[in-house]
Protein backbone atom coordinates (compact mmCIF):
# COMPACT_ATOMS: atom_id res chain seq x y z
CA UNK A 1 0.00 0.00 0.00
CA UNK A 2 1.50 3.34 -1.07
CA UNK A 3 1.54 6.22 1.42
CA UNK A 4 -0.55 9.26 0.57
CA UNK A 5 1.60 12.29 -0.27
CA UNK A 6 0.15 15.37 1.38
CA UNK A 7 3.04 17.73 0.62
CA UNK A 8 3.37 19.36 -2.76
CA UNK A 9 6.51 19.11 -4.88
CA UNK A 10 7.90 22.54 -3.99
CA UNK A 11 7.37 21.89 -0.29
CA UNK A 12 9.31 18.61 -0.57
CA UNK A 13 12.14 20.30 -2.50
CA UNK A 14 12.48 23.07 0.08
CA UNK A 15 12.22 20.70 3.07
CA UNK A 16 14.79 18.20 1.79
CA UNK A 17 17.83 17.97 4.01
CA UNK A 18 20.82 15.71 4.51
CA UNK A 19 20.06 13.27 7.31
CA UNK A 20 23.05 11.61 8.93
CA UNK A 21 21.51 10.27 12.13
CA UNK A 22 19.02 7.40 12.17
CA UNK A 23 16.95 5.41 14.67
CA UNK A 24 17.98 2.01 13.33
CA UNK A 25 14.36 1.09 12.55
CA UNK A 26 14.24 -0.84 9.25
CA UNK A 27 12.85 0.72 6.09
CA UNK A 28 10.19 -1.48 4.54
CA UNK A 29 10.55 -2.89 1.06
CA UNK A 30 7.41 -1.11 -0.13
CA UNK A 31 8.96 2.30 0.62
CA UNK A 32 12.22 1.31 -1.09
CA UNK A 33 10.28 0.29 -4.20
CA UNK A 34 8.41 3.64 -4.20
CA UNK A 35 11.79 5.41 -3.94
CA UNK A 36 13.33 3.36 -6.77
CA UNK A 37 10.31 3.96 -9.00
CA UNK A 38 10.81 7.70 -8.39
CA UNK A 39 14.52 7.33 -9.19
CA UNK A 40 13.70 5.78 -12.53
CA UNK A 41 11.27 8.62 -13.33
CA UNK A 42 14.24 11.01 -13.54
CA UNK A 43 15.09 12.81 -16.78
CA UNK A 44 17.68 11.13 -18.99
CA UNK A 45 19.57 12.04 -22.14
CA UNK A 46 17.79 10.78 -25.30
CA UNK A 47 15.67 8.39 -23.23
CA UNK A 48 18.58 6.08 -22.42
CA UNK A 49 18.49 4.79 -18.84
CA UNK A 50 22.08 4.05 -17.87
CA UNK A 51 21.42 3.47 -14.18
CA UNK A 52 21.57 0.42 -11.97
CA UNK A 53 20.64 0.35 -8.29
CA UNK A 54 21.92 -1.95 -5.58
CA UNK A 55 19.82 -2.06 -2.42
CA UNK A 56 21.95 -3.04 0.56
CA UNK A 57 20.19 -3.97 3.80
CA UNK A 58 22.46 -6.66 5.18
CA UNK A 59 23.87 -5.27 8.44
CA UNK A 60 27.33 -6.81 7.97
CA UNK A 61 27.62 -5.45 4.43
CA UNK A 62 26.45 -2.00 5.55
CA UNK A 63 29.11 -2.08 8.29
CA UNK A 64 31.89 -3.13 5.91
CA UNK A 65 30.88 -0.40 3.45
CA UNK A 66 30.83 2.22 6.20
CA UNK A 67 34.27 1.09 7.39
CA UNK A 68 35.75 1.82 3.98
CA UNK A 69 33.84 4.97 3.07
CA UNK A 70 34.75 8.18 4.90
CA UNK A 71 31.40 9.90 4.27
CA UNK A 72 29.08 6.93 4.91
CA UNK A 73 29.68 6.09 8.56
CA UNK A 74 25.91 6.27 9.21
CA UNK A 75 25.06 3.36 6.87
CA UNK A 76 24.64 0.66 9.54
CA UNK A 77 22.23 2.79 11.61
CA UNK A 78 20.27 3.86 8.51
CA UNK A 79 19.54 0.24 7.73
CA UNK A 80 19.34 0.68 3.96
CA UNK A 81 21.82 1.94 1.42
CA UNK A 82 21.00 2.47 -2.23
CA UNK A 83 24.08 2.37 -4.42
CA UNK A 84 23.46 4.35 -7.59
CA UNK A 85 25.58 3.01 -10.43
CA UNK A 86 26.19 4.29 -13.95
CA UNK A 87 26.44 2.04 -17.00
CA UNK A 88 28.22 4.24 -19.58
CA UNK A 89 27.72 1.70 -22.39
CA UNK A 90 23.95 2.17 -21.92
CA UNK A 91 24.08 5.99 -21.87
CA UNK A 92 23.44 8.52 -24.61
CA UNK A 93 26.19 8.18 -27.23
CA UNK A 94 27.86 5.59 -24.95
CA UNK A 95 29.34 8.47 -22.93
CA UNK A 96 30.34 8.27 -19.28
CA UNK A 97 29.46 11.94 -18.81
CA UNK A 98 25.82 11.36 -19.79
CA UNK A 99 25.62 8.29 -17.53
CA UNK A 100 26.89 10.28 -14.55
CA UNK A 101 24.50 13.18 -15.20
CA UNK A 102 21.55 10.81 -15.57
CA UNK A 103 22.48 9.05 -12.32
CA UNK A 104 22.74 12.42 -10.56
CA UNK A 105 19.14 13.14 -11.61
CA UNK A 106 18.01 9.73 -10.35
CA UNK A 107 19.88 10.35 -7.08
CA UNK A 108 18.07 13.63 -6.52
CA UNK A 109 14.74 11.84 -7.05
CA UNK A 110 15.80 9.29 -4.41
CA UNK A 111 16.54 12.09 -1.95
CA UNK A 112 13.26 13.89 -2.68
CA UNK A 113 11.11 10.76 -2.52
CA UNK A 114 12.69 9.73 0.80
CA UNK A 115 11.78 13.19 2.14
CA UNK A 116 8.22 12.82 0.81
CA UNK A 117 7.87 9.49 2.63
CA UNK A 118 9.07 10.99 5.91
CA UNK A 119 12.39 9.16 5.72
CA UNK A 120 15.88 10.59 5.95
CA UNK A 121 18.58 10.29 3.30
CA UNK A 122 21.93 11.76 2.34
CA UNK A 123 24.12 11.59 -0.77
CA UNK A 124 27.51 10.07 0.11
CA UNK A 125 29.98 10.40 -2.73
CA UNK A 126 31.88 7.52 -4.30
CA UNK A 127 32.52 8.96 -7.77
CA UNK A 128 34.96 10.39 -8.89
CA UNK A 129 37.39 8.83 -6.38
CA UNK A 130 39.03 5.83 -8.08
CA UNK A 131 39.93 4.46 -4.66
CA UNK A 132 36.35 4.63 -3.36
CA UNK A 133 34.87 3.33 -6.61
CA UNK A 134 37.23 0.34 -6.54
CA UNK A 135 36.42 -0.33 -2.87
CA UNK A 136 32.65 -0.35 -3.56
CA UNK A 137 33.11 -2.47 -6.69
CA UNK A 138 35.03 -5.05 -4.67
CA UNK A 139 32.58 -5.03 -1.73
CA UNK A 140 29.52 -5.47 -3.94
CA UNK A 141 30.99 -7.47 -6.83
CA UNK A 142 30.27 -4.68 -9.32
CA UNK A 143 31.76 -5.19 -12.81
CA UNK A 144 34.60 -2.85 -13.88
CA UNK A 145 32.50 -1.26 -16.62
CA UNK A 146 29.90 -0.07 -14.08
CA UNK A 147 30.59 3.11 -12.08
CA UNK A 148 29.36 3.36 -8.49
CA UNK A 149 28.36 7.04 -8.29
CA UNK A 150 27.17 7.30 -4.71
CA UNK A 151 25.61 5.47 -1.80
CA UNK A 152 22.47 6.98 -0.37
CA UNK A 153 21.77 5.87 3.21
CA UNK A 154 18.02 5.81 3.84
CA UNK A 155 16.37 5.40 7.21
CA UNK A 156 14.12 6.81 9.87
CA UNK A 157 15.60 10.12 11.03
CA UNK A 158 16.77 10.48 14.60
CA UNK A 159 16.76 14.03 15.80
CA UNK A 160 15.39 17.10 14.14
CA UNK A 161 17.50 18.14 11.17
CA UNK A 162 16.23 21.16 9.29
CA UNK A 163 16.48 22.17 5.68
CA UNK A 164 18.61 25.14 4.76
CA UNK A 165 17.60 28.08 2.59
CA UNK A 166 20.35 28.16 -0.04
CA UNK A 167 18.74 30.75 -2.30
CA UNK A 168 21.20 33.48 -3.25
CA UNK A 169 20.15 36.05 -5.87
CA UNK A 170 23.86 36.83 -6.45
CA UNK A 171 24.12 33.51 -8.28
CA UNK A 172 21.52 34.51 -10.86
CA UNK A 173 22.39 36.29 -14.09
CA UNK A 174 19.47 37.54 -16.19
CA UNK A 175 20.13 37.36 -19.91
CA UNK A 176 23.94 37.48 -19.79
CA UNK A 177 26.82 37.10 -17.32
Amino acid sequence: MQKVMVKDALEIIHQRKSVRSYTGEPVNREDIEVILKAAMAAPVAIHMMPWKFIVVQDKEKLKSLSDGLPFAKMLPKAGTGIVVCAAPHEAALGKEEFAILDCACASENILLSAEALGLGAVWTAVYPSKELMNFVRKELNIPQNIIPVNIIPIGHPEGDEHSEDKYDPNNIHWGKW
